[in-house]
């Protein structure tokens, strides 16, 4: 099954995504996700100009051989375009795959492991009222598990709020990054409150989860983790950043609230320690920013072993394709523990259409052979790329801060 054409699609239907196209002698098309947030046009040119001239001619069969190929090959190993880059290739060689079975891809990874998938959603507000009316909207959709995050008062902007007209959150914009203003001792007082007054009004029947973006040291992280506790939620997470792994040491040190990071991690390298030492309790690696399905699987498997669960990334800077992988990857690994969705902003179903589904707070797949994803080149040259970035943090001095 010989790859005949390789070509990459950047198309903005509600915010920017690179979809690479594989098709093959036999007429099977397959697609995967390429888009990485404020870099897009990166991993497009290295698609383009490095790696779809070695698809041509290649068995598309040979998954992993792909994935060798590509990873080892190239000499200049790791970082977010080159496995971003490797993932779409992969993602659509998995695509591919199914389609020839004529089976989901979940049904090649094994077969399915649960009945569906649990995701939580994205609530919040400008106000801890705002932040309830949104909850409650959700809890009526069906979610079983919602992230609450509201602005913290005394700043004039907070990162992760949706706006009041019921649009999609999409938190980047304009081709120059927005700057904000952050204070940290603004929000270590307020977020106890947050997830109070969540836990006075909704109980704990629904698993709340938070997120810190990064933005703590480790025992700032600490604090906030204790701080918590008494609220049980389900993560925080992004307490610090990971570079240095070594650093989540210290924030298991002062709490027992579970850790979930790693939606910036690009490698199994990138979270060796933090699994391997149970420094974390959930993993939130990505498909098409972990080299694909391929290289996903080998991150939670590993996790297996040492008793972390899966949590993987599901923002609406990646595309249905990402997303429909991700669900397929969920259905079949043992250790799943919950999948991020966010949704995608039309007109995104004009260029993407999904066999995936919601209900009653759980996602499946869908049973159409391959990823159970098309997608439309016209209609996405309707849409010309539109670049935008998410914002960049200062401190009220004026120092640059951690995102």
């Amino acid at each position: 099954m010989k790859i005949t054409d390789a070509r990459v699609v950047v198309s903005s239907p509600g915010r920017n995504y690179v979809t690479l196209v594989i098709e093959t002698e036999d007429g099977i098309t397959g697609i995967g996700d390429a888009t990485l947030n404020g870099r897009e046009l990166a991993v497009a040119s290295y698609l383009s100009e490095h790696l779809c001239p070695l698809l041509i001619g290649r068995d598309a069969r040979r998954i992993e051989d792909a994935w060798q190929y590509f990873y080892k090959g190239a000499y200049w190993r790791r970082g977010p375009v080159t496995m971003t880059a490797i993932a779409a290739i992969d993602v659509a060689l998995w695509d591919i795959k199914g389609k020839a079975a004529g089976m989901p891809v979940y049904e090649l990874l094994g077969g399915a492991a649960r009945e569906g998938v649990m995701v939580y959603g994205h609530a919040s507000g400008s106000t801890l009222e705002d932040l309830s009316k949104d909850f409650q909207h959700h809890l009526d959709l069906g979610y079983k598990a919602i992230r609450a995050q509201a602005a913290v008062p005394g700043l004039d902007k907070t990162y992760g709020i949706a706006p009041v007209d019921g649009k999609l959150y999409e938190p980047a914009s304009g081709n120059v990054p927005q700057e904000d203003t952050w204070e940290t001792t603004s929000y270590l007082d307020f977020a106890p409150k947050m997830m109070a007054h969540v836990r006075e009004q909704f109980g704990y029947g629904v698993h709340v989860l938070h997120d810190v973006h990064h933005r703590l040291t480790p025992i700032e992280a600490g604090r906030l983790g204790a701080s918590l506790e008494e609220y049980r939620p389900f993560w925080i997470e992004d307490p610090t950043p990971a570079e240095d792994q070594s650093a989540f040491r210290l924030i298991r040190q002062h709490t027992t609230t579970p850790i979930a990071v790693g939606e910036v991690f690009n490698s199994i390298w990138d979270c060796q320690q933090l699994i391997t030492e149970r420094l974390i309790d959930y993993i939130r690696t990505s498909v098409s920013h972990a080299g694909g399905i391929t290289h996903l699987r080998r991150i939670f498997s590993l996790a297996d072993l040492y008793g972390v669960r899966s949590g993987s990334h599901g923002a609406g800077d990646l595309s249905p394709v990402s997303f429909a992988a991700a669900l397929h990857v969920d259905m079949s690994i043992p250790n799943f523990g919950v999948q991020e969705y966010m949704g995608h902003r039309d007109p995104a179903n004009e260029v993407f259409s999904t066999s995936y589904a919601f209900a009653d707070g759980y996602m499946h797949p869908g049973d159409a052979a391959g990823l159970g994803v098309e997608f439309n080149e016209e209609a996405a040259a309707r849409f010309p790329f539109d670049p935008k970035y998410l914002p960049v943090n200062r401190r009220l001095d004026g120092s640059v801060h951690d995102w």
